[in-house]
């Protein structure tokens, strides 16, 4: 599965728009450095978006001009008075959303952790705050992705307590992101409201200027009052069909075309419940690398040693599932080591769907990242060949890397190849072919908290077209008697079984193959595809269909 990357949307969701203009800041100059990581969306001609790399903003504390006739350069100070997760976590809510950076906080190897987001923080706000704890990244990670998930709600109080709406409209986006957090701790963390207004107006007028202390300081303090009288600003949710989406979407954080969306093909009260899973903190699972002849039980004996509470998986065996601690596992090595991987059992599943079996030659079409092709390739036991398919040079190296780490790299060759193009090249037929196709990742919303924001109506279009095409490539590489496994990370039915259908009419060649012998019932639907529901599951969401070809 590869998640569709589109333009992101404007500064505030849906009926909000806001323009950066520069002569809503002035002085200070921020920096959004370019980021090295690539998303899992970049194949297949991705769009990327276009950011402003500087953005002015008024302080003089941290700028000074040089010699005459030179740029101004940033003199970096040390200031121990402002929160170190406050200021990371406004820093890295302005990377994300004008900047292109992820929600997650670290990565799989235990980067972009403390040092590097408080680089961020000097190079953007010209200080640095204290050292940043493990209870520091553990708030920042709760924050940025509380602060992401309830944005448009967050937004709405803001607005309200604000009483004029070009205030709001013409506030830097700092200043927004102080609000956001302050509004979200003090509303969602139930925080002492005392200690969040004094950190917030401190980092304002450290960072911005003064007045943005005093502007803070006033709306914090009356959502407070607010607050501990239980009379926060109401949402309305009556009137017409349209009326009720949009009461619905900022109630619960999500863009309008969603809920519309949703509500049409599941119901206003199911609509509700995957809003309410997708604004849940995340739980995770960890396979055990059973390429390194490692099991689920070597596995719950590391976590219990680290004091990591887990739970096994209800459907797969070498798979372990966490709530919390997954910092710990982290930094423990666990990861780096190639002890273990983090996947989805929605994921997984995909995986028991294709059945990989020794001796079989499988392609995967769209391969990066590559969890789904390191799992498979643990199940060829040594023998046969997995051929890794991906538009994406730089992720395949990746690709590669890790199968070394996990010691399946005997069983893998990479290929760097667009797959339209690929499967007009090639007559090589493969017994099994997997395409996890590009998608709106609209079943993973719990995990990618910034996705909700970077999706609009218009991408569905485009994607069903793409995934038309990619279908149609992938179906050539099937030998006669072979089978080919279609795969989403989504729960949009014109994604899943419409592309089927679509794809049966126009190739009558291949049939429906039932799942039902390799996932359990509660998972087949009714035409015999996989569907993963968030709701019914309580994991991400997923479709899977095994076609076969005639002989």
């Amino acid at each position: 599965m590869e998640l569709w990357n589109f333009p992101a949307c404007s500064f505030f969701s849906d009926h909000h728009t806001h323009t950066i203009m520069p002569s809503l800041l002035s002085g200070r100059i921020l920096h959004f450095p370019k980021l090295s990581a690539t998303s899992s969306s970049e194949s297949y001609s991705s769009k990327q978006v276009k950011f402003p790399k500087k953005i002015s903003q008024n302080s003089a504390t941290s700028v000074r001009p040089a010699d005459s006739g030179s740029p101004l350069r940033k003199t970096h100070k040390l200031n121990l008075e402002v929160s170190p997760h406050r200021a990371v976590s406004a820093v890295r809510l302005m990377r994300i959303e004008f900047g292109g950076a992820f929600a997650d906080l670290l990565n799989e190897q235990g980067k972009g952790s403390g040092d590097n987001e408080m680089g961020y923080v000097e190079r953007t706000l010209g200080f640095r705050t204290r050292d940043l704890d493990d209870r520091d990244l553990r708030l920042v990670t709760e924050v940025v992705g509380g602060t992401i998930r309830w944005r448009r709600y967050l937004d709405h109080l803001i607005l309200s307590l604000c009483h004029d709406e070009r205030t709001f409209r013409s506030m830097e986006p700092l200043l927004v992101q102080i609000l956001r957090i302050g509004f979200y701790e003090i509303t969602k963390l139930d925080m002492p409201p005392y200690a969040v207004v004094d950190e917030s107006v401190r980092l304002a007028k450290v960072a911005l200027r003064p007045g943005a202390g005093n502007l803070v300081n006033g709306i914090l303090r009356k959502l407070a009052v607010l607050k501990e009288s239980d009379s926060l600003p109401a949402v309305e949710v009556d009137g017409d069909d349209r009326q009720q989406a949009r009461g619905l979407a900022t109630l619960y954080s999500h863009p309008v075309w969603m809920v519309r969306r949703w509500t049409k093909y599941f119901g206003q009260d199911t609509a509700i419940k995957l809003m309410t899973w997708n604004n849940s903190y995340p739980s995770f699972s960890l396979r055990a690398n059973t390429g390194k002849g490692l099991t689920g039980a070597d596995l719950v004996s590391r976590l219990k040693m680290l004091k990591v509470p887990h739970e096994p998986s209800l459907y797969l065996d070498d798979f372990v599932r966490l709530k919390t601690g997954m910092q710990n596992v982290i930094q423990a090595g666990l990861l780096k080591e190639g002890f273990c991987a983090v996947q989805d059992e929605s994921a997984g599943l995909v995986v028991s769907i294709v059945d990989p079996q020794p001796g079989e030659n499988i392609i995967d079409c769209c391969a990066a990242p590559g969890g789904k092709t390191l799992f498979m390739a643990s199940r060829l036991n040594g023998q046969g060949k997995l051929f890794a398919v991906d538009i994406n040079e730089g992720r395949l190296r990746i690709l590669r890397e890790t199968a070394k780490l996990h010691q399946v790299i005997d069983v893998i060759s990479t290929i760097h190849s667009d797959l339209r193009t690929f499967s007009t090249d090639k007559v090589v037929e493969w017994d099994k072919v997997l395409l996890d196709a590009p998608c709106s990742g609209l079943g993973v919303l719990s995990k990618r908290a910034d996705l909700r924001w970077n999706r609009r109506l218009e991408d569905m279009e485009q994607l069903k077209h793409l995934q038309d095409e990619l279908l149609d490539s992938a179906s050539r590489l099937v030998k006669p008697g072979g089978v080919l496994i279609y795969s989403t990370c989504s729960i949009d039915p014109e994604e899943n079984e419409e592309r089927i259908e679509a794809f049966l009419l126009r190739h009558p060649e291949f049939y429906i193959d039932p799942v039902n012998k390799y996932v359990p019932e509660n998972f087949v639907t009714n035409r015999g595809f996989y569907m993963s529901n968030p709701v019914k599951h309580e994991l991400d969401g997923a479709f899977a269909a095994r076609l076969v070809r005639f002989q």
